[in-house]
């Protein structure tokens, strides 16, 4: 994984695209609490409701209208399956009151359990929706006050039809802040789910992008150390009878190359253990070891001969990395499938605010369907995409005097910002 202000990150291809999203407040413990528990949610919504229309019954029971405290009883109670049924709630809510407003012209006071409904209804299902909902929902209220409410007693003024418009406007105004918080608590859920779904999309991408990652490096690490271990076993049995001493120099460079493999596939395979929490994440040495690196190909037999230009590559160990397994690869590819070869160049350059790798040989290398199966064909394919992590490019092919060459171009913005 890059560091974010690397120029890994500055080259890297976009990521596909997800809105800014704001991260939402943590809920507190009561709100969790209630979020687990909805059946305690909605009896609470139901006593609260009855607690709020105690003006009504105390109303209905002064004047001895019973069955419209039965009704009322009723209306708050089917607000237990505003959730499940929103729609139908509303409407029964609707309805009866419009029984109890209708059947006492004098009454000026409305239940609350229509403003609950709305707000279930505008948290349930989008604004195109909700609106009507309201429109609906305070029409018989509308028609109440503005055409049968009488208003009575001695504060009333002669023209009691504006205070039934005055109730009428009150009403709706209730309605539409009902609905309107309905539809706010609406968009901050859909907004929390967007940034769940961000994130669960966030961690698969990462999730991804280390398992390549992992993939190269064991491909890198698993190809090389075996196609250079197995070099160097033929070597020594080749020598061993004519010159022991070179055969135990081969022999120590096969310990060494051995030895080196292992510790590379625990480093890359310790992230992999949910116990490494101290598994270093660190890339493997870089640029530092590309002499080591060569020297270790000509020992397995490769003729291979390192130049480095322009000065020391940038101190980046993510960089370096990418530097060091294309050279591998190449050399690996060189020394696995090359015949004949009598010099394999290795030139790293760093100039203009890039690095060129060129890595070529002049032996002779077989076709496509005619090498050995030595590999898992991923070679090429992986080194394309470190080049394309620095925004680079990476071209491999024969060349026109025979023999093969990798020809990569990686880019690292230099200090002065070229």
């Amino acid at each position: 994984m890059e560091r974010m202000g690397s120029p890994a990150a500055q080259h890297a291809p976009a990521a596909p695209a997800v809105p800014a999203l704001a991260v939402p407040a943590r809920p507190g413990r009561v709100r969790r609490y209630l979020a687990e528990h909805p059946a305690l949610v909605d009896w609470i919504v139901v006593a609260s409701a009855l607690f709020l229309s105690v003006p009504l019954f105390v109303e209905y029971a002064l004047h001895r209208f019973w069955w419209f405290g039965a009704l009322l009883i009723l209306q708050q109670l089917l607000l237990v399956f505003r959730r499940r049924a929103p729609w139908a709630v509303l409407a029964a809510a609707v309805a009866i009151e419009a029984a109890l407003l209708f059947s006492s012209p004098h009454s000026s006071i409305t239940s609350v359990s229509v403003l609950f409904a709305l707000y279930a209804l505008a948290t349930a299902v989008p604004a195109a929706a909700a609106i009507p909902g309201v429109l609906a929902a305070a029409l018989p209220a509308w028609i109440y006050y503005a055409f049968v409410y009488r208003p009575d007693g001695e504060y009333v003024p002669d023209n009691g039809r504006y205070v039934g418009l005055v109730a009428a406007a009150s009403v709706a105004l209730m309605y539409v802040l009902a609905a309107g918080l309905g539809m706010w608590v609406r968009g901050n859920r859909l907004h929390q789910a967007d940034v769940r779904a961000w994130a669960l999309r966030r961690a698969e991408l990462a999730s991804v992008q280390e398992r390549n990652r992992i993939a190269r490096e064991m491909h890198d690490v698993v190809a090389h150390s075996l196609t250079v271990m197995v070099a160097l076993s033929d070597g020594a049995a080749t020598v061993v009878a004519k010159d022991p001493e070179r055969a135990q120099e081969v022999l120590g460079e096969l310990s060494r190359t051995g030895r080196a493999a292992l510790a590379d596939m625990r480093r890359v395979l310790g992230v992999l253990r949910e116990d490494a929490g101290g598994a270093s994440r660190a890339p493997s040495p870089g640029t530092g070891s590309l002499q080591s690196l060569v020297a270790g190909f000509r020992t397995a037999g490769l003729p291979a001969v390192l130049t480095l230009l322009g000065g020391p590559l940038p101190e980046d160990a993510s960089f370096q990395l990418a530097v060091y397994r294309i050279v591998q690869e190449s050399l690996t590819n060189a020394l696995r499938y090359g015949r004949g070869v009598g010099r394999a160049d290795v030139v790293v350059a760093r100039e203009d605010g890039r690095v060129r790798i060129h890595v070529e040989h002049d032996g002779t290398v077989p076709p496509e369907g005619a090498r050995p199966q030595l590999g898992t064909g991923r070679g090429i394919a992986g080194m394309r995409e470190r080049a394309a992590i620095y925004g680079g490019t990476l071209s491999a092919g024969p060349r026109p005097g025979g023999g093969w060459a990798v020809e990569a171009t990686l880019l690292w913005a230099e200090p002065n910002g070229d």
